[in-house]
């Protein structure tokens, strides 16, 4: 069921056609999912008492209804060591058009996964698991089911994937957490069956699973016309 939050997210975006990162991951969690600690700063100071706060390295993305693919303005950078670094990189983007601030958020280990939906005129929601990271497009890993999915239904999805074994820990590699994981496939799966009417696709890229935990590091919401 959507809360009245998920709602207020969703309409906020109407305009853009499209749910900024730091309202995306609000709405992750809102559903269940395990984001990072994360803040979105305005200002060059709000960023800093953020990094602090946090604790250094971080992530730094900037964060704009203009800049939907991040990477493409060198919008994302990572292993930000400390508050020169950070002041550097402010001034850097804060002049990318539709600037709107920082989001500052905790580094993440781990094996990058995608998981991601797509609401299909035919067959409805569809939902996609993968290695995932910035090299997703050059391994080609994927495989997908259609929605809701079962326990089951994420078993077969995870041994499908060509990589499976670097997921259990491929020689000497920390293994993934399978029950972390397929919590993680399963509660999405509900949350794109309760937005099936509102969105077009939700990708989340990556995904960083460890031994411990899967967290969903970069997240993006299409909304339906």
């Amino acid at each position: 069921m959507l809360t009245e939050d998920m709602r207020n997210i969703l309409g906020n975006a109407r305009e853009a056609g499209w749910v900024l990162e730091p309202d995306a991951k609000r709405l992750l969690a809102l559903a269940g999912l395990t984001v990072p600690r994360f803040t979105l700063a305005a200002t060059l100071k709000e960023a800093v008492a953020a990094a602090r706060k946090i604790g250094y390295p971080v992530v730094v993305k900037v964060v704009s209804p203009d800049i939907l693919h991040k990477s493409e303005f060198g919008g994302v950078v990572v292993g930000v060591q400390n508050e020169s670094r950070l002041t550097d990189i402010y001034q850097e983007l804060s002049v990318l058009p539709g600037f709107v601030g920082l989001l500052v958020e905790e580094m993440l280990p781990g094996s990058e996964l995608i998981v991601g939906a797509k609401v299909d005129f035919q067959f409805g929601p569809v939902i996609l698991l993968g290695i995932g990271g910035t090299a997703v497009e050059i391994y080609q890993d994927t495989v997908i089911r259609m929605a809701p999915l079962g326990e089951n239904d994420v078993a077969s999805m995870i041994v499908g994937l060509k990589g499976h074994k670097l997921l259990n820990g491929y020689r000497g590699a920390e293994p993934v957490h399978i029950p972390s994981l397929t919590r993680l496939v399963r509660d999405f799966s509900t949350l794109v069956m309760e937005l099936e009417n509102e969105i077009e696709s939700i990708d989340l890229n990556p995904v960083k699973c460890t031994g411990t935990s899967c967290v969903v590091a970069d997240a993006r919401i299409m909304l339906s016309g």
